[in-house]
C-alpha cells in the first residue's frame, strides 16, 4: 500500500507565498490621500488673504488686479466702498507714475502707491485708522552706507499701525526698532537675493521652507481636521523637519521620495452630508488664522508657498509681509525725498542688487496681497497652466 503524502506543509507554504505576494502588491499601490475638507461640494483651500478669505472660490485669472478690484468696489454700492475706490484709484495713479521713474525716484511714488492701497483696504473693511504714516526712519553711524544703519520704527498710530491691527497684531508700546537689513531678510520674494548678497553671514540662515500641494484634510472617525502639505524631494530630510516647529511627518504615507508633513494641532470637523456644523466652521476659522500666519507666498505664475521658520533666534521679525514691505519702502522713500545722494550710494554699493530687487518686485507683491485682502480672492496672471 502506497505511503500517504502529508500535503499540509506544502499548502501552508503556498499560502505563505500568496500572503507575501499580496503584501508586496499592497505596498506597491499608491497610498490614497486623506480626504480634503469641503463645504458641500466646494473644497476649502488655503488662500492668500489672512482676514475673511473666500476659501471655496476659484483663482481669478487676470493680468490686472487693478481693474478687478475697481469693479469689485463699484459693485458694493456702499459709502465706504466708494471712499475706498478713491484711494484705490490714487494708488493706481502712483503705480503708473512709478514705472517711468529712475531707481532713486521710484521709492517715493511706490510708497504712496502702497499707502493709498492700504487706505483703500482699511476703509472698505471699515477699520478705523489714523491718517499719520505710522512709521518713521533714520540713519545711525553716519557716513557708513550699510543697510543695518537704516533703522525703522513702527508707531502706535497711523496707517501702518492700522494695517497691523487689521492683520491681528497691533503695534506694541515696546515695539523693537528694526533695521532695513532685517526687514529685507524677512521678505520671501527677495530672500534668495538676500542670501546671495550676504552669503558669508552665517547668522542669516535660510528662513523659508518651500511646500507644495497644501490642503486641509480630516479624519471622519475622529472628527478632526488639520493642515497638510508636501515637502520638495530635496527638502525631505530630518534636518529640514527639525526646523519646522509644530509640524511632523504624516505616517499614513510612505514618505520615501518626499515627506508629507502635517500641522500637529487640529480643529474640530463634524459634517453631515459634507456640510460642516457651526462649531466646526468656527473652529476652522481660528485654525486657519493661526496656520496662515505661519505661511508666506510669492506672487508668480505658479503657487509658491513657504513655511516661515520660527526656530531661528536672530533677525526674525514676526510681522506680515505687507507690513514689512510698507515699512521698508517708507524708509527708502525718506531717502529718495530728503537724501537722494545717500540712496544713490546704497544703489552703487555691494547690496545694490538686493535693493533693486526690492524696489522693483515689491510693487506686484504688495498690490496682489492687498487685492486679495480686499476681495478674499486669489489672483494669477493668464496664459499659464499649473
Amino acid at each position: 500500500m502506497a505511503k500517504k503524502i502529508n500535503l499540509k506543509p506544502l499548502r501552508e507554504g503556498i499560502k505563505k507565498n500568496k500572503d507575501g505576494l499580496k503584501g508586496i502588491s499592497e505596498s506597491l499601490k499608491p497610498v490614497k490621500p486623506r480626504p480634503e475638507i469641503t463645504n458641500g461640494t466646494k473644497s476649502i483651500n488655503i488662500k492668500r488673504a489672512l482676514i475673511k478669505p473666500d476659501c471655496s472660490s476659484k483663482t481669478v485669472l487676470t493680468d490686472s488686479t487693478w481693474n478687478y478690484v475697481d469693479i469689485f468696489l463699484r459693485q458694493q454700492k456702499t459709502a465706504k466702498a466708494k471712499e475706498a475706490l478713491f484711494y484705490w484709484e490714487q494708488s493706481k495713479n502712483f503705480y503708473q507714475a512709478t514705472t517711468s521713474l529712475s531707481l532713486v525716484s521710484k521709492p517715493l511714488t511706490t510708497y504712496y502707491c502702497f499707502l493709498n492701497a492700504t487706505k483703500a483696504l482699511l476703509t472698505y473693511k471699515e477699520h478705523n485708522f489714523n491718517l499719520k504714516h505710522g512709521v518713521s526712519g533714520k540713519r545711525i553711524d553716519n557716513g557708513r552706507i550699510k543697510l543695518q544703519n537704516e533703522i525703522i520704527s513702527l508707531k502706535p498710530k497711523g496707517v501702518l499701525s492700522g494695517l497691523c491691527e487689521y492683520l491681528g497684531k497691533p503695534v506694541k508700546a515696546d515695539e523693537p526698532i528694526y533695521s532695513l537689513k532685517d526687514i529685507l531678510y524677512n521678505l520671501p520674494f527677495i530672500h534668495r537675493a538676500f542670501q546671495l548678497t550676504f552669503d558669508n553671514k552665517t547668522n542669516y540662515g535660510e528662513l523659508y521652507i518651500p511646500i507644495q500641494k497644501s490642503r486641509f484634510v480630516y479624519d471622519k472617525h475622529r472628527k478632526k481636521g488639520w493642515f497638510e502639505a508636501e515637502l520638495e524631494k530635496e527638502h525631505s530630510n530630518k534636518s529640514i523637519l527639525s526646523c519646522l516647529v509644530g509640524f511632523g511627518v504624516d505616517k499614513k504615507y510612505t514618505n520615501q521620495d518626499y515627506y508629507v508633513i502635517r500641522r500637529n494641532k487640529t480643529f474640530k470637523w463634524d459634517t453631515y452630508r459634507n456640510k460642516p456644523n457651526k462649531e466646526s466652521l468656527n473652529s476652522f476659522e481660528n485654525y486657519y488664522f493661526n496656520i496662515r500666519n505661519k505661511l508666506r507666498y510669492i506672487y508668480s505664475a505658479n503657487d509658491l508657498w513657504y513655511i516661515k521658520r520660527t526656530d531661528l533666534k536672530n533677525h526674525i521679525i514676526d510681522r506680515n509681509t505687507v507690513v514689512l514691505i510698507l515699512a521698508g519702502m517708507h524708509r527708502l522713500s525718506e531717502l529718495s525725498r530728503y537724501q537722494p545722494q545717500t540712496l544713490e550710494k546704497h544703489l552703487e554699493s555691494d547690496h545694490s542688487w538686493l535693493l533693486i530687487e526690492f524696489i522693483n518686485k515689491s510693487l506686484l507683491q504688495f498690490i496682489d496681497n492687498i487685492s486679495s485682502e480686499i476681495t478674499g480672492k486669489d489672483f494669477r496672471v493668464t496664459g499659464f497652466r499649473t
